[in-house]
């Protein structure tokens, strides 16, 4: 073992490791577990091949049905100018309504 100030080289190694009972190894992290970084997995889906031609199929619950089946129906209703007109000259009250 190596006093402080003190090279310990090891030959055939870099970084060389020498264990207690003096045998030399090695070491490669080769076949070892890696856990993924969080920038390796957005990268990795960020980058991912897409098959554009391929078929993506959604299903939607009741509800979000009906939501967008409301929605499709409000954004293709048939505008004309007289729902304008009664939209920008609709009666507009402030406070208590006198009666």
């Amino acid at each position: 073992m190596a006093e402080l100030g003190e090279e310990n080289k090891v030959a055939g190694v870099f970084g060389g490791v020498e264990f207690e009972n003096g045998e030399q190894q090695n070491l490669e992290n080769k076949n070892l577990p890696v856990k993924p970084s969080l920038w390796t997995r957005f990268k990795n889906f960020w980058l991912q091949e897409i098959d554009w031609n391929k078929e993506i199929k959604v299903e939607l619950t009741p509800y979000q049905q009906k939501v967008e089946d409301e929605i499709n129906e409000f954004l293709h209703q048939e505008i004309t100018w007289e729902k304008v007109h009664d939209f920008l000259f609709q009666e507009v009250t402030f406070g208590k309504k006198n009666k």
